[in-house]
């Protein structure tokens, strides 16, 4: 999965955007945006596109540096937002200038670039709209609030020297309790699931905000001053900290004991923002069916391969039933796996031969200056996704990548047995494609070098996932694994489940599906591990729409490129395709698509 860090900086921003000029506490809400409305619209008739989107694009840094941050460009990383009312008016001030700025543009004098930036800046301001008015996940989602991130992203990318880092640092702190006071103000009739969620990645701060910062300030270079000035900020931020967390954990009581909101955000809501998130010219439930037929031709698949290799591995006749035949295999095959304490050193073994498989193959070009790490989860980002990538913006092209793998310390022998079969052997590779090479990885490494900021920037999730999806079975077509049959049953199985991921999403969400038929679809239907199914559900609950865009831009993504395969013949190139293609940055499929065929 890409938990990307445009993801968690729109996620973080939208809570509440602010500004940091004097002007904005000088200026009553109204009258700034009066004032900054007027001078946006006539700026835009002034400028060309290009011009208007990288003035967009300033002035939204200047609204939220927190996102800026996120997004590899430090513009003011002292600055923490407070997300109170007073910033959710600004940011809908924003909103509206924006807005009124496109109006003045005519969509049919711009180029086909220019058109899909247009079409992205305006679905982006919309989204922010929409969320502060409709969706209101700044309400009942207390998972919202957590000031780590951006600690994490100034105390650990070597952007700048330390002590200018850790200068950024200091100031940060000064907001933190203001922060969380804010946050405690926001909160209305959350849901248990993520008040649960927020009490842990909360308790995850304390390792970033951590003794070990606390001693490298006291290393630095800093003055007196500067030292004394942390101490007093880094025990007030930490005291909030634990404020808010004493608070989130009364809450979750008196949620456990009364109920609360219902995760479910019901089949309206669903649907404005799957067409927000997606972007794909399909309704949600149009997915939904084109998922369901899908599953069953995947099962039919693996039904085959099932026949073909049952002998090889079991002496008693094959089940009649399918399904209990292929479950039967798959739990014999699952039993390969690399040793619990093992795990995080053997995905990062395994980097250097996805590098070398893709060179040989001449699949995509691999930049070697564009590290990619792997690491053990955060503590503060733990509890969401057992794998994923944080990567570096477009303004810190030479940043690191970091792909996260969550070490299974914690979990019970029985817990950490289920969850290595499910990523078993041949599995772990199909992860690794996706998250690291040619996947998440290898994309946002071409994303950040687009032309267009706006493609980078405001990247679609759907695209982003589709592509880490397509490339798995990409690598097997061109004989990564060797045609092994063992290996596309276990791909089949993957593949069922991010094509479940649909269905199960919809279904909950729209449909009111509960846990335990999720984890029998899961189980019985996409063959999975209990605690697979388990960690879906929990997923699930925490999310909308998300788990959708792995199959949405896998579909539209493999589905292009066969259409072309057929059109171009003995023409087409695999490896120009897939560069032409991701060239784009993350633009949503269909608009790549357009810029692809109308040359």
């Amino acid at each position: 999965m890409k938990k990307s860090l445009l993801a968690l900086a729109v996620s973080f921003a939208l809570a509440g955007l602010v500004g940091c000029s004097d002007d904005s506490v000088k200026q009553s809400p109204q009258t700034k945006a009066v004032t900054a409305e007027a001078s946006t619209t006539s700026a835009a008739a002034a400028l060309n596109f290009n011009e208007y989107s990288q003035q967009f694009i300033d002035e939204l840094w200047a609204l939220s540096p927190t996102w800026a941050l996120y997004s590899g460009k430090h513009v003011n990383d002292g600055y923490l937002d407070i997300p109170n009312q007073a910033s959710r008016d600004k940011t809908l001030a924003f909103v509206k200038q924006q807005q009124t700025a496109l109006a003045q543009f005519d969509p049919q004098s711009l180029t086909a670039n220019e058109l899909i930036d247009y079409k992205l800046l305006s679905n982006l301001v919309e989204s922010m709209q929409w969320e502060i008015t409709r969706f209101k996940g700044w309400q009942w989602d207390p998972s919202n609030y957590n000031v780590a991130g951006g600690f994490a992203q100034i105390i650990n990318e070597d952007f700048a020297p330390l002590d200018e880092r850790l200068t950024s640092v200091i100031a940060r702190l000064e907001n933190v309790p203001a922060y969380y006071e804010a946050a405690r103000n926001n909160i209305s009739e959350p849901t248990l699931e993520h008040t649960q969620l927020a009490i842990m990645q909360n308790q995850g701060a304390f390792s970033v905000l951590s003794a070990e910062l606390a001693q490298q300030v006291t290393d630095s270079g800093l003055s007196a001053e500067q030292k004394a000035l942390f101490t007093q900020r880094f025990d007030a931020a930490t005291a909030a900290i634990k404020q808010h967390i004493e608070w989130l954990t009364a809450l979750e009581t008196k949620l456990t004991e009364n109920g609360g909101r219902d995760f479910r955000i019901g089949e309206t809501l669903y649907e404005e923002k799957f067409a927000f998130d997606i972007q794909s010219g399909m309704t949600a439930k149009q997915l939904y069916d084109k998922a369901v037929a899908d599953k069953n031709h995947v099962q039919q698949e693996m039904a085959k391969i099932t026949d073909t290799i049952w002998s090889k591995y079991i002496d008693t006749p094959k089940p009649d039933d399918e399904r209990q035949a292929i479950r039967q295999l798959i739990d014999v095959l699952s039993t390969k796996h690399v040793k619990r304490e093992n795990f995080v050193a053997e995905v990062r073994k395994q980097i250097p031969e996805l590098i070398k498989f893709v060179n040989d193959k001449q699949l995509v070009t691999l930049d070697p200056k564009k590290p990619l790490i792997v690491r053990e989860t955060p503590e503060y980002m733990r509890g969401f996704a057992g794998a994923s990538i944080s990567a570096p913006g477009p303004y810190d092209k030479g940043g690191n990548t970091y792909y996260n793998v969550s070490p299974l310390d914690d979990m019970s022998d029985e817990s950490a047995e289920s969850y290595l079969r499910e990523y078993n052997h041949w599995i772990l590779q199909v992860l690794n494609i996706h998250e690291a090479i040619p996947g998440h990885y290898t994309q946002l490494v071409f994303s950040n070098q687009s032309p267009s900021l706006v493609k980078s920037l405001f990247g679609n999730g759907a695209m982003i996932e589709g592509w880490a999806v397509y490339t798995e079975r990409m690598m097997l077509e061109e004989g990564y694994g060797n045609f092994e049959p063992e290996m596309w049953l276990m791909y089949y199985k993957w593949n069922l489940r991010v094509i479940c991921n649909t269905i199960l999403d919809y279904s909950i969400q729209v449909n009111g599906m509960g846990e335990q038929e999720v984890i029998d679809l899961l189980e019985n239907e996409a063959f999975q591990q209990r605690a697979e199914a388990e960690g879906k559900w929990r997923r699930a609950t925490l999310s909308q729409v998300q788990l959708t865009s792995y199959y949405a831009g896998y579909r539209e993504i493999y589905d292009f490129r066969e259409q072309l395969k057929a059109k171009q013949g003995e023409s087409f190139d695999l490896k120009q395709f897939h560069e032409q293609f991701l060239s784009y940055g993350s633009a949503p499929v269909k608009f790549i698509k357009q810029l692809m065929t109308d040359k």
